[in-house]
Order: C-alpha cells, then structure tokens, then sequence
C-alpha cells in the first residue's frame, strides 16, 4: 500500500497520510514547506508499524545524508537515480537492506574515514584477511559504492553470485551494511 501527497505539500502532511493509510515504504523528499523532509522521516519513525523510508533529493549535501540516517532513513538516494534502481531500492529497503547512492556512500566514506589512523587501519586489514580473494574483490566494489549489477558485469558473474558474496562479506566481517563494508575497504586502503 502507497500513501500519496501531492507535490508541494508538506512534510507534515505526508506524516499524515503515512499515519493514516501505513505504507511498507515512505519515498521521502527532503525540501518542502512547514516541515523538511527529515524532521518528516524522524516523526514517521516514531509510529507504530513504522514504514520503511527512503529519502530522496536533488542534493547530496553532508547535512541531510547525516540528518536522514539519524532520522533513521533506511535509504539515500538521489533524484537522478534512473526509476528502475528507485524500485530496486524500494524492494531492497523493504527486504530490510539498507540503499544508499553511490555519491552518498562515498560521501559517508570520506567522512569516516579521513581521520583513518595506522592502528584503524591495521584493524581493517587484518578483518579483511577473513575474506577470500574473490570475496575481497567484490568487498572493494562495494566500497567503490557499485551496485550488484554494476559489480557482475566488472568481475564477470552473475548477480546472483554477487549477491551471495555480499552475504558471505557481511557474515565474516560481522558488518550490518554495505556502508559498513565501504569503510573497512576504505579505512585498509584498497580504495
């Protein structure tokens, strides 16, 4: 089920219809009158049954990528995002995956990462020694903010392939998102 505001309403306004029709996933746009997008995504996720929420918007500006996740945004895209990758976010999201741009997940890198130390990143090579090769191949993919499709095509494997790499990426390096795996192949410096 979809709860849909007309463009140029508000945020409290899709609040509203959120609160009253109780979509799986919210596509939420961060500039609107009375009440942006994030202080919309921190109120959506204070009610019960919560939806998923995806936010997106013309500008990856450090202020909102940081303010939807802690508003606890379960995704970042950009409005250029081709509408085909938007469903695919949208199942994902629902699926309990995290999705997050390219630019914003290398944006959430540089962040993270530029106060990378020697034992930060002594730390991360030695958790990526768990991997396999091909394993710490598709890791580095990750981190290059690639989708799986885009990941199959480069490393020639289907992406059902890719997809279980992923998981077993995850599994060993006890991440709970690809950001997280982003930072670790940042932090080693495979990037």
């Amino acid at each position: 089920m979809a709860a849909v505001t007309p463009p140029g309403d508000s945020g409290a306004a899709a609040v509203a219809a959120v609160a009253a029709h109780r979509p799986e996933i919210v596509l939420m746009d961060v500039r609107m009158p009375e009440m942006n997008g994030i202080t919309a995504t921190e109120r959506i996720s204070a009610l019960p049954a919560q939806p998923k929420v995806i936010v997106l918007t013309t500008f990856h500006l450090d202020e909102y990528v940081f303010g939807a996740l802690r508003a606890e945004a379960s995704g970042f895209l950009l409005k250029d995002t081709p509408p085909t990758d938007i469903v695919q976010a949208a199942k994902l999201v629902a699926a309990g995956e995290a999705m997050l741009s390219p630019a914003v997940t290398r944006t959430l890198i540089g962040h993270f990462s530029a106060d990378t130390d020697a034992s930060r990143r002594a730390a991360a090579k030695q958790a990526l020694q768990a991997l396999t090769d091909r394993e710490r191949e598709v890791a580095t993919q990750v981190g290059r903010g690639e989708s799986n499709a885009d990941i199959a095509a480069r490393l020639y494997m289907s992406e059902a392939t890719v997809k279980a790499h992923v998981s077993r990426v995850l599994a060993k390096l006890n991440a709970a998102n690809r950001v997280q795996i982003a930072i670790l192949v940042r932090d080693a410096g495979l990037l």
